[in-house]
């Protein structure tokens, strides 16, 4: 295995690692600021390859900020790791989940966020999004970061099998065939609404967790999906 390295957005990272015997693939994502922010932590044992690809961009001692989408191992199972190689980082997460969770953790305090706080990096500004149970997990939450549009939209569109690393290609499709194997998103009445919102920041460029990023019609591909995940709902009430 490798992690792979490509600026999807200016000074923003895509570190991407493709696991063969499960066809799927993990990607993390640094900011390089005067504050640097890594959003995903990654699993445990990817932390070697992971913080490897993050010193071509950085040193990682450098790193002041560590976020990710909701407590899940392959969004912040090696957090500690990466407090431990960077002595002046800290895990920023939503207030719900520091609370409920990340805590207790965490080897060191974290810094809780509420829905629209912002970081200033210094040369980079993003903004905490509150989206509980979208996909999935009560403490969910994306980055969006404001200077270039770039939206950290986490699980959001994730699919099978190995991708660029930016495309324009459609990326609904492919989200809609893993939904139906992983049946990982949660439907409920307030699901399409979230995406919706997340469409009307009309953002350039979205960074996939399991994916590649995207830099065509955005907001087209939000409400597409939006309504797709709609529409599921629907069928689950008349079922």
């Amino acid at each position: 295995m490798e992690t792979t390295v490509t600026e999807i957005a200016p000074d923003i990272y895509r570190l991407s690692t493709y696991i063969g015997e499960a066809d799927f693939l993990f990607n993390q994502f640094l900011i390089d600021a005067e504050e640097p922010l890594l959003f995903h932590c990654g699993l445990r044992a990817l932390f070697p390859l992971v913080s490897d690809a993050v010193a071509r961009v950085t040193p990682v001692e450098r790193l002041r900020w560590i976020t990710f989408g909701h407590v899940e191992a392959d969004e912040c199972g090696s957090m500690n790791s990466w407090l431990a190689a960077a002595p002046r980082a800290e895990v920023a997460h939503g207030a719900m989940g520091c609370l409920v969770s990340v805590a207790d953790l965490a080897d060191r305090p974290p810094h809780p966020l509420n829905d629209g706080d912002v970081l200033d990096l210094g040369g980079k500004r993003v903004r905490r999004l509150e989206t509980p149970h979208v996909p999935h997990g009560w403490d969910a939450g994306l980055m969006y970061e404001e200077t270039t549009g770039t939206l950290l939209c986490g699980d959001l569109f994730t699919a099978i099998g190995n991708a660029p690393a930016l495309t324009e290609r459609e990326i609904v499709g492919p989200a809609l065939a893993a939904e139906d194997v992983f049946k990982a998103s949660c439907l409920t009445a307030d699901t399409a609404p979230a995406m919706r919102r997340l469409a009307g920041l009309a953002p350039a460029t979205l960074g996939l967790m399991h994916g590649p990023a995207y830099a065509g019609d955005c907001g087209g591909a939000l409400r597409d999906l939006a309504a797709a995940y709609e529409e599921r709902f629907a069928r689950s009430l008349r079922a």
